[in-house]
């Protein structure tokens, strides 16, 4: 007997997937299974509109709907938390429609999405502070928004943007300091120096640029480094006063 590889029960699955949706969706006029897919996205059941939509994306891929069905999938795989599906899905998009008049929603869309990535159910049920968890998915979300207000910055999801990226620049600050006195208790201290550096200069206006202060400063101290720790002693009195 032949071993499978990963890959191979991956695409077996995602087969018995599209097989199972063609069995459960009807075989209707693609104009009327779009308008029941339309009808459960309307009544928020997710998981039927993503049954009907992928019906449709699959026995119609270059039909009349084929675009707005995948903007559809977009949304819904969204509100479905289906993440990884709806990032594909963006991906697939931006790389079949380059031009398209909405593409700010859909870079808007891939932030959100990216941004969901980084979180837990549970560490917010639980309020665990989660800034020492590798934060790759905020730092995809904040080029995504960065990406949309330099291409679309009258976009009516500019402002919306900005306003998370500001959470998204707090975020990745807030790891690069829990870095940083990982280091600490480490007694890491050139690194520790490097971290904080590192974070002053690229997020200077966060909270956690001013906490990592007494960080470096700890840092010279240990290695005897009296003229920069002297500085830093200085910017420490600044951003008390």
């Amino acid at each position: 007997m032949k071993r499978l590889t990963l890959s191979s029960l991956l695409a077996l699955s995602l087969l018995a997937g599209c097989s199972s949706t063609d069995e459960i969706v009807p075989d209707i006029p693609p104009s009327e299974l779009y308008q029941e897919a339309q009808v459960s996205l309307n009544e928020g059941s997710w998981n039927t509109a993503i049954e009907k939509l992928e019906a449709l994306d699959s026995r119609y891929p270059f039909g009349a709907y084929s675009e707005q069905v995948q903007l559809d999938l977009i949304y819904v795989y969204y509100k479905n938390d289906d993440l990884a599906l709806g990032e594909a899905t963006i991906d697939r998009f931006m790389r079949m429609n380059p031009g398209h008049p909405e593409m700010d929603w859909v870079l808007y869309m891939r932030g959100l999405t990216n941004m969901a990535q980084d979180r837990s159910f549970l560490h917010d049920l639980l309020n665990v502070d989660r800034s020492d968890r590798d934060p790759e998915p905020s730092r995809r979300a904040f080029v995504d928004f960065r990406r949309l207000l330099d291409r679309y910055p009258n976009s009516e999801y500019a402002a919306d943007a900005q306003k998370r990226m500001v959470a998204l620049k707090n975020r990745l600050a807030d790891y690069e300091l829990a870095t940083a006195d990982f280091y600490v208790r480490r007694e890491a201290w050139i690194a520790v120096i490097n971290r904080c550096q590192e974070l002053q200069r690229d997020f200077p206006d966060t909270l956690a640029a001013k906490k990592s202060l007494p960080l470096m400063l700890k840092a010279y101290e240990e290695l005897k480094l009296d003229v920069p720790a002297e500085r830093t002693r200085e910017l420490i009195k600044l951003n008390e006063s």
